[in-house]
């Protein structure tokens, strides 16, 4: 028996793939093991949103050649669909297979023989056109279910539609099947995620269902306490979805919603598809209905033509925004984007300097929010994440808690009241209420 082990970079739908690609080898008799136990064969799901993940790409190869010298060496995920080549020619690597490719690993790689050149299986990105469902199975609190990919958006800086290709969903039906899958275990929360969910129900390129119809499906499931939904664009996160979110019992009040900029021109200059006006009528929608809810921000400081003036743009239009928390991102150049033809350069001084600038921002609306909480009673998951007698989880409004370890508490949902700020950044509680 072959003894396979699994590295995931990116982000929860490359978790949610990776789990699904691992169950492909177990049902072929292979041994899933850890990356440290001297695996025969080890699989690299990357991404490519970022330059560190391409270098991180790297440094994991390396450091699986020093564990198992003689192991066969798979690369996969976005990097691989974008740079093939220069993957093939980092020592160590036999194989590297491409979007059209990965979900057929078992099939391309037959016994996993090493050859004398790498082996390259990466189409070009319109061959991948069939929708692979996936969900991760790893941690039994919660699971990554895919229910989207791929993306029909041209933004200015992105390359996922040149690695994952165009807009593609599974059906409703599927996804049920899978969510009923999923609560047959002990798992409590499912996370929908996608390249760009709200876009869902694109199948063979033409629309069939929406987005507002699987949550209304997903909401009768027996078996699932919560459902969380990740990243959803502003100008595909409507009405009719923040009105069903608020008075779902399953649908928990956390949004992540991308911004990347609060300045209208540098939004037209990404090719958004929306202005600064829209996302304040989405959050504002949202705190109207869910005061308590969680909203998260995507950012991106120094895009070509970003000026120190709409940097501020961006910073004083955020701090006005009743907002919870951002995810901030330094623009870096990335091949095939239109961006990297634009002039108007911003120094990567400044862009480190105005992103360290919103990482302080982000604390200061984390804490905020957090202290807005004190007195609030929830309900908390509680995971097997232990740390000097606490464990910790996260309530339906994505508040992290801490309560002091009890093992029978593990996977259990357990109604808390919000006491205090700690210095570890989670939120002290009642032990009366927790217990």
């Amino acid at each position: 028996m072959k003894k396979v082990a699994f590295y995931t970079l990116g982000c929860k739908l490359n978790f949610s793939e990776t789990s699904t690609i691992s169950r492909l080898f177990e049902e072929e008799g292979y041994q899933k093991v850890a990356f440290e136990e001297s695996p025969d064969i080890f699989v690299i799901n990357t991404c490519s949103v970022t330059e560190n993940a391409d270098k991180k790409c790297k440094q994991i190869v390396k450091n699986a050649k020093k564990i198992s010298p003689q192991s066969f060496v798979v690369i996969i995920g976005c990097f691989a669909q974008l740079k093939p080549k220069e993957i093939s020619e980092i020592p160590g690597v036999d194989a590297v297979l491409g979007a059209a490719e990965k979900f057929k690993l078992l099939e391309h790689l037959n016994n996993f023989e090493k050859k004398q050149e790498t082996i390259v299986c990466a189409s070009e990105i319109s061959n991948a056109t069939e929708f692979n469902n996936a969900y991760s199975i790893a941690d039994r609190t919660r699971t990554f279910l895919k229910v989207q990919d791929g993306c029909n958006y041209g933004c200015a800086f992105c390359t996922i539609p040149l690695a994952r290709g165009k807009s593609r969903s599974d059906t409703i039906a599927n996804i049920i099947k899978s969510a009923e899958e999923i609560a047959a275990s002990e798992v409590k929360e499912v996370v929908l995620t996608g390249v760009n969910i709200g876009d869902f129900g694109v199948q063979g390129g033409r629309r069939k269902e929406r987005f507002l119809e699987l949550i209304q499906a997903l909401d009768q499931v027996d078996g699932i306490n919560r459902y969380r939904i990740s990243s959803i664009e502003p100008n595909l996160l409507n009405n009719q979805i923040i009105e069903f979110v608020a008075q779902s019992k399953k649908f928990v009040p956390h949004f992540h919603i991308p911004l990347q900029s609060g300045s209208n021109k540098i939004l037209k200059l990404m090719n958004r598809r929306y202005l600064r006006e829209l996302y304040v009528e989405r959050v504002a929608k949202i705190k109207e209905l869910m005061p308590e809810a969680c909203i998260g921000v995507d950012v991106i400081t120094g895009f070509p033509g970003e000026s120190y003036e709409d940097f501020l743009d961006t910073y004083n239009f955020i701090n006005e925004l009743p907002v919870s928390y951002l995810h901030v991102f330094t623009y870096s150049e990335r091949a095939n984007t239109l961006a990297v033809e634009m002039g108007d350069i911003v120094s990567k001084k400044e862009r480190t300097e105005r992103s360290n600038m919103l990482r302080i921002l982000s604390e200061k609306k984390k804490r905020a929010f957090y202290e807005s909480q004190r007195g609030h009673e929830y309900s908390v998951l509680l995971e097997n994440d232990v740390k000097d007698g606490y464990m910790y989880g996260f309530t339906e409004n994505y508040l992290k808690v801490k309560v002091p370890y009890e093992e029978q508490l593990v996977n259990q949902v357990k109604v808390v009241r919000i006491e205090d700020l700690d210095e570890d950044g989670a939120l002290r509680v009642a032990d009366a209420v927790a217990v």
